[in-house]
């Protein structure tokens, strides 16, 4: 399994939520941020934006959907300006319901 971590402007996250459900993901979860890259902070009527308003969209795909679930979320999101976001996949070992308090390696 392979957790999927988004980070995007706040504007596209609910195209980037539908994006992944419509890939064939169940579960998303998305939590509303403040995130600064690296670059230059812009200036608006002589102050400077210290955050920019992010979102920040979780979800835990087999490790089959990874490159298609990327794709999707590619798809809808890339200006191809900075700041359009990251993705970040790492592998999930082991995972657990707590209403049933079932361990797998394979629950979603």
């Amino acid at each position: 399994m392979k957790r999927i971590e988004v980070i995007v402007q706040s504007e596209v996250s609910k195209q980037v939520v539908r994006a992944i459900r419509n890939a064939g993901v169940g579960g998303v979860t998305l939590i509303q941020s403040l995130g600064q890259g690296a670059g230059e902070r812009p200036e608006i009527g002589g102050h400077q934006i210290e955050f920019n308003s992010t979102d920040v969209i979780i979800t835990v795909v087999q490790d089959s959907m990874v490159d298609s679930v990327v794709s999707a979320i590619m798809k809808v999101a890339h200006t191809g300006e900075k700041g359009d976001g990251k993705i970040f996949v790492s592998n999930i070992e082991e995972s657990y319901d707590i209403s049933t308090k079932e361990k797998s390696t394979e629950l979603i």
